[in-house]
């Protein structure tokens, strides 16, 4: 395997943030990463968007077969991070881009599937994967012209499963509301803050049926199978075993987080219950067979969508 490439960010800039968070500052990006990655991060030039991020980049070897299937990629970040600028590209080994939501596959082994983070637990930065943009790199949500931030800081790893989609034209027959247009988001539960950018291989093990605005927008459940207790979690009884009230809190954050801006409530189907890892593998498949009939035409891109 080739060593990964580490960035050494402008530290002055993370000393003064890790003052801002001592001082009880909210932590609006990462400060460090302490998980395997499957990706080479690297940087076209020194950049402080990076620095708000921590002191380092601490790269580990993974899962073998994993590894090598994404050995030929990395992430590259351009941009000032605290600018609307800031995106995080995905490049294979001939340095070509490539998108994290077309070109990495969604099941990484037996069983297992890969997440592509977006949002670092213990953050509050509102990252997401740019649908509409040529190839789809990792951006700063904007509303109203000012980059998006949660009104706090979301508390589990958090971002999408790679080809999957959630079609509006599709009418789910028990929640009655179509999808989001957007691939399916991801909330993974493990003890480590994972990196943004970051692919990991995850284990499903159930799902909520969030309804926002009036659109089906799932949340898939899972843990890092790296993760100390992975071994342990295999289905939704299991998260309540050794993540003791850990399901209610992702409820109870996902229905509220509007709130503080004057929104109400977000709903969710079959009764607010996390249904179990069936229910869940179910919608991924769902889901990628949705993108698939995109990506291939058979589903008309009528919401221009970037397809390379």
């Amino acid at each position: 395997m080739s060593a990964a490439k580490l960035v050494r960010p402008n530290l002055s800039v993370a000393r003064n943030m890790r003052a801002s968070q001592a001082a009880g500052g909210p932590a609006r990006y990462a400060r460090s990463e302490r998980s395997s990655v499957l990706v080479e991060r690297s940087s076209s030039r020194p950049l402080n968007s990076l620095a708000v991020r921590g002191c380092g980049w601490n790269v580990q070897h993974h899962h073998k077969k994993a590894f090598r299937l994404f050995s030929t990629f990395k992430s590259e970040a351009s941009g000032d991070m605290t600018s609307q600028d800031f995106r995080i590209f995905f490049k294979d080994s001939s340095s070509k881009v490539v998108s994290p939501w077309h070109d990495i596959p969604l099941k990484s082994g037996e069983g297992t599937f890969n997440f592509v983070c977006e949002i670092p637990k213990e953050t509050s930065a509102k990252m997401e994967v740019a649908t509409d943009e040529k190839s789809t790199p990792i951006k700063q949500d904007i509303k109203k012209g000012n980059l998006r931030f949660y009104p706090y800081n979301i508390n589990w790893n958090y971002g999408l499963f790679p080809q999957t989609w959630e079609d509006p034209g599709h009418i789910d027959k028990d929640c009655e509301v179509a999808g989001d247009n957007d691939p399916v988001d991801v909330v993974e539960i493990g003890s480590s803050q994972l990196e943004m950018g970051g692919v990991y291989e995850v284990k499903v093990l159930g799902v909520y049926a969030m309804i926002d605005d009036g659109e089906l927008d799932w949340k898939v459940i899972t843990i890092n199978v790296n993760d100390p207790k992975a071994d342990k979690v295999n289905n939704v009884d299991d998260i309540e075993r050794e993540f003791p009230g850990e399901l209610e809190k992702i409820l109870i954050w996902f229905r509220d987080y509007k709130m503080p801006d004057g929104k109400p409530q977000n709903k969710f189907g079959y009764d607010n219950k996390c249904l179990d890892k069936d229910f869940a593998l179910k919608v991924i498949d769902e889901t990628h067979e949705f993108y698939n009939n995109l990506k291939s035409g058979a589903r008309e891109n009528t919401e221009e969508l970037s397809l390379s």
